[in-house]
């Protein structure tokens, strides 16, 4: 999706004007797959991390979208790509557009010119394990690593049905009726959204009160034996893709009572495109009740649990080859 244009991470109906961002689990969300992953690091990683953390911080300038409400390095790093996102124009990187209706294969044919998200977890991955790469690139490729396995979680980043991964999919949250864009209504995109809703509302309703350290303990609880079977499966990217492409079908378009059908590879961009798919979609009055919502939530707290594990993963594989 080279022209997605997505909601920002706790953006309101208001907020339509905001730029365009691709926050994923949202600020609490990301930060918790960091901290889930911190309880797996093996000492070699956990060293590894915070030498190349804490010797090349953040830059203090830099305008932070989350605030900087945590000093854990790995959950204030979490953030950070999409921070940076617009000024290095790398928004394909937060997402690969698998199709709706496909299956196992090479993701590489989704993958465009300007990358994308499995592409870019190996690129990183590369240059964290090579001890010769400066200091401040293997910071950097910490802080992708972290943000993009949390992404490649949220299952619309991995997915595509012609609505730019649910951004062009209107729909009633709880109580909340989708409303267009007051600013540009023939764009015909609304708000809540089906993207929206996955990136922050879910996970921030299943969160509750709870804190970004203590959901993490929750949940890292919770699926401990889920956990061992996950690691045993091994660090393989691409897998991880496909099978958050098949939560995505199941767990997010096949949940609603009212079925979303297939729609022919495209990739608009704007909700007017594809023969007006934002109009359309609005016009099936789809809605993410409660019910909607305690199925999404177990979703979420497989995906979260899952990325945290997977990117503890990640991080052990690259201190192993860097004594």
């Amino acid at each position: 999706m080279s022209n997605r244009f997505l909601v920002s991470a706790g953006a309101l109906v208001a907020c339509f004007c905001a730029a365009p961002r691709a926050g994923a689990w949202g600020c609490r969300g990301h930060q918790t797959v960091a901290l889930i992953a911190e309880k797996h690091l093996t000492r070699e990683a956990q060293q590894l991390v915070e030498k190349l953390l804490g010797a090349n911080p953040i830059d203090p300038t830099l305008k932070r979208w989350c605030g900087n409400a945590t000093r854990d390095l790995l959950a204030d790093a979490s953030t950070w790509p999409d921070d940076v996102r617009n000024e290095r124009r790398n928004g394909p990187w937060h997402y690969v557009d698998i199709p709706r209706g496909k299956h196992k294969g090479s993701l590489e044919e989704y993958c465009g010119a300007e990358g994308c998200l499995t592409r870019a977890i190996e690129q990183q991955r590369a240059i964290l394990k090579d001890s010769s790469a400066e200091g401040p690139k293997r910071a950097e490729a910490i802080r992708y690593l972290i943000h993009f396995v949390g992404d490649m979680h949220q299952p619309l980043h991995v997915i595509n049905n012609g609505d730019n991964g649910g951004n062009c999919v209107p729909v009633k949250y709880l109580r909340r009726e989708p409303l267009p864009n007051p600013e540009h209504p023939e764009r015909e995109d609304y708000s809540p959204n089906l993207h929206q809703i996955w990136d922050t509302e879910i996970v921030e309703r299943d969160m509750e009160v709870s804190s970004p350290h203590r959901y993490a303990d929750e949940l890292d609880e919770k699926f401990r034996a889920e956990s061992a079977v996950w690691e045993a499966e091994g660090l393989h990217v691409e897998n991880w893709a496909w099978e958050v492409h098949e939560r995505a079908e199941s767990e997010v378009y096949e949940a609603f009572a009212r079925k979303i059908p297939v729609e022919p590879e495209a990739k608009p961009k704007s909700c007017s495109d594809n023969n007006h798919i934002g109009k359309r979609m609005f016009e099936r009055h789809l809605t993410a009740d409660e019910a909607y919502q305690r199925r999404a939530a177990k979703a979420v707290e497989v995906g979260l649990a899952q990325a945290g594990l997977r990117l503890a993963m990640i991080l052990n594989e690259a201190a192993k080859t860097n004594p």
